[in-house]
């Protein structure tokens, strides 16, 4: 493992745990060339899941890009970054889970939806708002009004 700090490529693990969701393993290191200690993270390698989106194209699972639309969604409201990483690693275990190589744009969409529902009610709306695509108003204003029928039901 290369030094973050002076490039030197010899290291010895001082510290490995799993971390708190057994998702990945967390190693403390120290170099052997400066003596600096940095932390590394290991995880299982994947085979690759390819998303199809709406226009037919296709590429590379990234779990980033749910992370950033779940955190534009989030902004300014009451939801903790641990929140965050909890819906974003339940959308992508549940996308590995289905076991296919292909995973429609769509189907990921209604996961972190739902998921959203769950965690915060405006982060749910403007989530929605931009990943729908509402094209006017009115079925915006259709949108909300399904939503507040489905929340008095409750």
């Amino acid at each position: 493992m290369k030094c973050i700090y002076c490039g030197y490529t010899e290291s010895k693990v001082i510290d490995s745990r799993a971390t708190d969701d057994y998702t990945k393993i967390r190693r403390r290191r120290e170099c052997l060339g400066c003596g600096r200690r940095f932390t590394t993270y290991e995880v299982v390698e994947m085979t690759p899941i390819l998303v199809v989106k709406n226009d037919g194209t296709r590429q590379q699972f990234d779990r980033s890009k749910i992370e950033a639309g779940v955190i534009k969604a989030c902004e300014k409201r009451p939801v903790s970054a641990s929140d965050i990483e909890n819906l974003v690693s339940s959308v992508e275990k549940q996308v590995v889970n289905m076991m296919e190589q292909e995973v429609e744009s769509s189907k990921i969409g209604e996961l972190v939806m739902a998921k959203l529902k769950e965690l915060d009610e405006v982060a749910y709306i403007r989530f929605a708002s931009v990943y729908r695509q509402f094209g006017d108003l009115t079925t915006f204003t259709q949108f909300i009004n399904e939503f507040e029928k489905m929340i008095k039901e409750k």
